[in-house]
């Protein structure tokens, strides 16, 4: 399941992909139509900005605003970033590997490779979906 950070994300990246053609959102606009706090909005925004997908302005008609187009943003990566990995259990993870404690044997362990295939059909989906598929399902 997608934490509420994850989902507070898209939501926002959502938000700024309507509102492209606008400089800057302020954090508030974007709080107040999705009924998030100002405050953990705005760390989240902070980490997709230090991701590179976001740029800000300060002062006078400053906030937020996409620094890619939306076909240029994964899903894999929204998640990647704000949730960790994309697998189910560890020793299925691309990129944050662990073997289970709880296996012998992970080279004849039935769950891995279930859990492989499950784990490449779900990438196959978020790294072919962007924030654009989102937009035009709206």
């Amino acid at each position: 399941m997608l934490s509420k950070k994850t989902k507070y994300a898209l939501h926002a990246l959502t938000y700024l992909g309507r509102h492209k053609d606008e400089k800057t959102v302020l954090i508030q606009e974007i709080a107040e139509e999705h009924g998030i706090s100002h405050k953990f909005l705005e760390n989240i925004l902070l980490e997709l900005k230090k991701a590179g997908m976001l740029g800000s302005k300060k002062g006078k008609g400053g906030g937020y605003y996409l620094i890619k187009e939306p076909k240029d943003i994964p899903l894999s990566r929204v998640i990647r970033l704000l949730d960790g990995p994309i697998a189910l259990l560890p020793c299925v993870s691309l990129n944050y590997y662990e073997p289970c404690a709880e296996c012998k044997n992970e080279a004849v362990c039935g769950i891995n490779r279930v859990m492989i295939q499950v784990r490449d059909e779900t990438l196959k989906i978020l790294e072919n979906k962007t924030l654009e598929d989102i937009l035009k399902e709206e």
